[in-house]
């Protein structure tokens, strides 16, 4: 018997992942994300096809930077009008916005391509613990990236 599934509905079968943001650093959280997003952790990955996972981040209020970028990082939008050039630092949009954050991160580590507004609308984010999503998950990293892969059978129903 093979023990190749091939590209089967099986194959493609999508896992949700839960993600605590509690004091991981942006940037290499980020790349695991984005790598969940694209499906790269599977045997099937093509990247022309969107083999991908769901990706639910909790605790996004606590992520940190490292270095002075909490203090120096920008993020610039353009109005497409003359002088139209918006800039908002790290900690402002924290203070505001802390999903748009790690929305940002991961979008700009995915690539650029008719796949990513798909791939980042199978991103959730969420500020504090709470997420209504605690049914469909069955994967989880603690905070040293490592994987915890739950029993279904054995998760309260």
């Amino acid at each position: 018997m093979s023990q190749a599934i091939g590209k089967t509905a099986l194959a493609y079968a999508r896992v949700w992942h839960l993600v605590d943001a509690k004091q991981r650093i942006l940037g290499r959280m980020s790349v695991g994300i984005a790598e969940t997003l694209m499906g790269k952790h599977k045997p099937i990955y093509d990247p022309a096809s969107d083999c991908g996972d769901y990706v639910v981040v909790i605790n996004a209020k606590s992520v940190t930077t490292t270095g002075t970028k909490a203090k120096s990082k920008l993020y610039r939008h353009h109005s497409g009008y003359p002088g139209g050039l918006k800039e908002v630092t790290y900690e402002n949009l924290m203070e505001k916005d802390p999903d748009a954050i790690i929305r940002k991160a991961v979008s700009g580590m995915l690539p650029k391509n008719r796949l990513r507004e798909p791939r980042l609308a199978r991103l959730f984010v969420f500020e504090g613990e709470e997420h209504p999503y605690e049914q469909n998950i069955v994967k989880r990293y603690d905070a040293l990236g490592k994987e915890t892969r739950l029993d279904p059978s054995k998760v309260d129903a």
